[in-house]
């Protein structure tokens, strides 16, 4: 059995209305700053026993830019100091 939704939306008014807009701040990738210009990366590592629930480990490099994300899971890795620090607290 199908259920159908009561209205229709035309495009533009889901993001007009507050209760139909998107979590994307709870849905953003997790920002991590780090003192080492290699960092590495499994998905899961601060989840308890959580290696099988992340991804293959890779080793990133930050370049000049002072950030590098991960391929596999986006989280974005701040070197602390660096030209992509921006929290005022640097060293």
């Amino acid at each position: 059995m199908t259920t159908r939704c009561a209205t229709r939306l035309r495009p533009g008014l889901a993001l007009a209305n507050p209760r139909i807009m998107s979590t994307a701040p709870a849905n953003m990738p997790e920002t991590l700053r780090v003192s080492t210009a290699r960092v590495v990366c499994d998905g899961a590592s601060d989840i308890p026993g959580g290696a099988a629930l992340g991804h293959p480990r890779v080793f990133i490099q930050i370049d000049e830019s002072g950030a590098a994300d991960c391929g596999y899971c986006d989280r974005r890795f701040i070197l602390i100091g660096g030209p992509a620090d921006h929290t005022g607290s640097h060293g």
